[in-house]
């Protein structure tokens, strides 16, 4: 069971190496992977739901097989979550606010180059503004959306909510991923809408660190 296999406290220490000031390693789909951060932002971090995300994924191909599949990742920060994505053979868009793009595309070049099936494109995506004029559903029939870390104390939660049900809309073949450490009662409310506006089902829970996991797919 998926539930099961991220409380095997082995997996979880085993995926993180070592930190140390502004770089942290981790070991994912057998390949070592060195992350550039930076303390400059929020998303020059690695958050823990995006490592769990990145473990859950690892441990649960054949739930969440990402071989070949378009995936787009939304607040990549550090892009751990889709250099993970892309070693596990998906071919990813990572996004987020134009400040964070550099160092997301060295860590999502340094880790991948060589080693993932396709190469991963960056984009600039800020939530809720020119989400037709950027991402067309045309161009962007996504299997998978990834989300980790991306409910913190800010004032965007509408536009990350119209952000998500643009890319996982009825009709879609989508099915959005999201991973979510609980630290405020702003979380909670969230969760409640993200409830209400999709189908979702909780696929893995961390209790010890807060974290939960969800699956979701749009309500037809």
């Amino acid at each position: 069971m998926a539930g099961e296999a991220l409380h095997r406290g082995n997996i979880w220490e085993s995926s993180v190496h070592h930190t140390a000031l502004g770089k942290e390693s981790f070991h994912f789909a057998g390949h070592d992977i060195i992350i550039r951060e930076s303390m400059d932002t929020f998303g020059a971090l690695t958050w823990p739901g995006a490592i769990s995300l990145c473990q859950f994924l690892e441990n649960n191909q054949q739930q969440v097989n990402l071989k070949d599949k378009a995936v787009l990742e939304i607040g990549a920060g550090t892009g751990l979550l889709s250099v993970v994505a892309s070693l596990l053979g998906a071919c990813v868009t990572a996004t987020d606010l134009p400040v964070i793009l550099p160092n997301l595309t060295f860590n999502l070049q340094r880790n991948t180059k060589g080693r993932s099936r396709y190469t991963p494109q960056v984009a600039e995506l800020t939530w809720g503004k020119n989400l037709e004029q950027d991402f067309p559903h045309t161009t962007y029939q996504l299997d998978y959306m990834l989300a980790a870390d991306v409910v913190y104390p800010h004032e965007c939660v509408e536009e990350l909510l119209q952000t998500m049900r643009h890319f996982c809309r009825p009709g879609s073949r989508t099915t959005l991923l999201w991973a979510n450490k609980i630290r405020f009662q702003s979380d909670l409310r969230f969760i409640e809408s993200f409830k209400s506006s999709f189908k979702a089902s909780l696929l893995a829970e961390i209790p010890q660190q807060g974290i939960q996991i969800y699956a979701a797919t749009a309500k037809e």
